[in-house]
């Protein structure tokens, strides 16, 4: 697969980063573009895993753009996190994916695969982690297949922080966020209680457009 510069042993995760898994630092460089993919995957799995604190909107505020659909996304975020209310985006997740029984949204590949949790999406999720030597911190209680854990397992992937063979990221996307992930993100747009999210879930639904269109490229 090429990308366009364009286009944006145990692996123990134990820091706090972020989401679920939890992602250290690369400690290899990257390339402009490598970097600029896991730096999206993990600002999209700490704004799935939970509500935004107030240090992480005045960051999301600094994103930059350009006119491009994905530079327009970015900008329009930007934008809501600069005149979000923390204790309000709070409420809407809560709304969003948590919610009295459940969630506007349920953020999870077995529910949108088949409709329940705890399905076989999840177990291939496990397994696939098992094969990489990739762990879900003990303090973490989400199902693997939460969209959060997956993203974050991407950026660890595309960054080097979990070592594993060439190509490994591109497998993963396509076997546990190509079929159901943009639907997540569209289901989110439409959602009564999105507001905040509703930025997001554009920025999602672009950047993961673009990845899709990637791996479509010849080798």
């Amino acid at each position: 697969m090429r990308r366009s510069s364009k286009d944006a042993g145990r692996n123990d995760a134990s820091v706090e980063t972020v989401a679920n898994v939890g992602i250290r630092a690369a400690e290899a460089p990257l390339d402009d573009l490598e970097h600029a993919r896991a730096t999206h995957y993990l600002l999209l799995a700490n704004l799935f895993a939970r509500a935004p604190n107030a240090a992480l909107l005045s960051d999301v505020a600094q994103l930059m753009g350009d006119a491009s659909p994905l530079g327009m996304a970015r900008l329009a975020l930007a934008d809501a996190a600069r005149t979000a209310d923390p204790s309000v985006v709070a409420k809407e997740y809560l709304a969003l994916f948590i919610g009295v029984g459940r969630g506007d949204v349920l953020p999870y590949g077995s529910f949108y695969l088949t409709g329940f949790l705890h399905e076989r999406p999840l177990a291939r999720v496990r397994e696939d982690m098992a094969r990489l030597a990739i762990e879900r911190r003990g303090d973490v209680f989400e199902p693997e297949d939460h969209i959060a854990s997956l993203f974050e397992v991407m950026a660890g992937l595309i960054s080097g922080t979990f070592a594993a063979p060439a190509g490994a990221s591109d497998k993963f996307f396509e076997r546990h966020l190509a079929s159901w992930a943009p639907r997540l993100m569209a289901d989110v747009m439409v959602a009564p209680s999105a507001k905040f999210y509703r930025h997001v879930a554009v920025l999602g639904a672009q950047w993961l457009e673009i990845e899709m269109e990637a791996m479509r490229l010849p080798e």
